[in-house]
């Protein structure tokens, strides 16, 4: 029997940060007939809220460091005031949406990262395992369109804050014994870019040969990095299309015409 598809959508600061970025980008996603969950970040919204509250956000590689204030700022910011406007606008496309963190229906459990060889603070890992798939499916099979928040648990009552990217892979591993599933993660370049600075530098496939070798040189850095982990380990467990495109060329990419395709096979 043939497996009924499903896509994983996931965007990110730059798409969410610019008002009509985001209503076009959602406007696809909603005429999308398949289907359909979408991952959100948060971006620059919930570091220029922090710095009105002076909260000083902090990085390594690409990555939120996480203390008590900051989760509590990012709990309100991507699971409140995101998450619900991207479910608003979603009904208002058409699109029935539902809004979730991990926490919600004990959709997402994590483990907090252990502090070495760097403390993260309350950041929470996924795994594979650790998604409610009976519920993802119920939503999913009873015509809604899940919006999962970068906000999970541990199991014990302590929110973590997870990376989008790895929630993403999460969903689209979780789910791919009943769907055949394509992975999309949409910001606002073409795909992988040689030259982040030049959109002709746009790479159609990417395989692990080329990524380490991109790494190694410098040209790719910082939040592309989990992005591309991410990708890669995806498409090594069995995800038919693990995709990196621009947001707002969703039809051109399910159809093959737009995007960087993830090669798990060198």
């Amino acid at each position: 029997m043939q497996k009924k598809t499903v896509l994983v959508l996931k965007i990110g600061g730059s798409v969410l940060d610019d008002p009509s970025t985001l209503k076009t980008c959602l406007a696809q996603f909603a005429l999308l007939p398949q289907a359909k969950l979408l991952v959100h970040g948060g971006g620059s919204i919930a570091t220029n809220i922090g710095k009105q509250m002076g909260i000083k956000p902090q990085y390594h590689n690409g990555r939120r460091l996480t203390d008590a204030p900051t989760l509590d700022l990012i709990t309100m910011v991507y699971a409140g005031l995101l998450n619900k406007q991207v479910v608003a606008k979603l009904q208002g496309l058409g699109s029935n949406a539902i809004g979730f963190t991990g926490a919600d229906g004990n959709m997402l459990v994590a483990k907090k990262r252990p502090a070495t060889p760097i403390d993260f603070g309350f950041v929470g890992d996924v795994s594979d395992e650790a998604v409610n798939i009976t519920l993802l499916r119920s939503l999913l099979e009873s015509g809604y369109t899940p919006v999962m928040a970068p906000v999970t648990h541990d199991g014990h009552g302590q929110l973590l804050n997870t990376n989008a990217d790895s929630i993403a892979q999460a969903f689209a591993v979780g789910l791919q014994q009943f769907y055949d599933v394509t992975l999309i993660y949409g910001f606002e370049k073409k795909g992988v870019l040689l030259n982040k600075d030049d959109e002709e530098s746009f790479i159609p496939k990417l395989n692990m040969v080329q990524y380490n070798k991109m790494i190694a040189e410098g040209s790719i850095t910082d939040g592309m990095i989990p992005k591309l982990t991410n990708a890669f380990a995806a498409a090594s467990k069995g995800i038919g299309r693990v995709i990196i495109g621009n947001a707002l060329a969703l039809g051109d990419i399910l159809n093959g015409s737009s995007g960087t395709t993830i090669d798990s096979n060198a």
